[in-house]
């Protein structure tokens, strides 16, 4: 690599080794959220199953998992540092991976809450929470697929790739942010439900007993999870310079070059 790119690129990695362990804090926060979900089910919900009362279980973890964890690891996998140098074609392919396993998590998700209500003569999509979450996944199947067909398939134009790009990245902050308040939303409204004496003979849900404890902790770290990874993307040193122009708009099967800092 020649010297005045590798100056220019340690200039613009100085704050490299800070985002490495905000990136491993963003991992075990995800973690936590999508273990601690796990445990609530399973010791207060009946766990999962594929019928009954335990098929809504699926959906919680589902979403969390990913229309929250795996979305925004996803979202900044053009952040780390070691994404900077060498060819695009590997984290163009790791972030269209995890982007589509985070919608197949999603999707997932869905049919378990609409398959349970459907089995129970429940009510689908009336309230906000439910508004929020389809929203976020119908924008985010949108952004999937015209991602898709401007920037990983040869035929869109190279200006037609410029003016999508910042589209993208504000459309994919956004879904982040509404899959953050479709999961508040989500774990207010199942615990003032299950939480209720009148209805099961539990602790009401303004005693805060256990199970109420542990759900509004994960919707903090949720919160937490979701700020961060915003916050990340935000940062202008830590977005992936621009090595050379056309590289931003090449589309997945065509290789890059490298090019010297401008």
């Amino acid at each position: 690599m020649a010297p005045k790119k590798t100056g220019c690129l340690q200039g613009m990695m100085k704050s490299s080794s800070l985002f490495c362990l905000l990136y491993l804090l963003v991992l075990l926060l995800g973690f936590l959220c999508i273990a601690l979900t796990g445990y609530w089910v399973q010791r207060w919900r009946g766990g999962f199953a594929l019928q009954g009362s335990a098929l809504f279980n699926w959906h919680p973890v589902c979403m969390i998992t990913g229309l929250i964890v795996l979305y925004g690891s996803a979202a900044l996998v053009y952040r780390l540092p070691f994404s900077w140098t060498g060819s695009k074609f590997p984290w163009k392919l790791l972030h269209a991976s995890l982007t589509l396993a985070a919608f197949i998590v999603s999707v997932l998700g869905l049919v378990a809450v609409f398959k349970f209500h459907n089995d129970h003569k429940f009510p689908n999509l009336y309230s906000l929470h439910s508004w929020l979450g389809l929203a976020a996944v119908g924008l985010f199947s949108c952004q999937w697929v015209t991602a898709l067909c401007t920037f990983l398939l040869p035929w869109a134009s190279i200006w037609l790739r410029n003016l999508y790009k910042p589209i993208h990245v504000f459309f994919g902050m956004m879904i982040l942010t509404l899959s953050v308040a479709a999961a508040l939303a989500g774990i207010n409204e199942k615990l003032i439900f299950s939480l209720d004496p009148r209805i099961n003979g539990s602790l009401p849900y303004a005693s805060l007993p256990p199970e109420a404890c542990l759900m509004n902790a994960v919707g903090i770290l949720i919160v937490v999870f979701g700020l961060l990874v915003l916050w990340m993307l935000l940062r202008p040193t830590w977005q992936r310079p621009d090595l050379s122009g056309p590289e931003v708009r090449q589309p997945l099967l065509e290789d890059d070059e490298e090019e010297e800092c401008q």
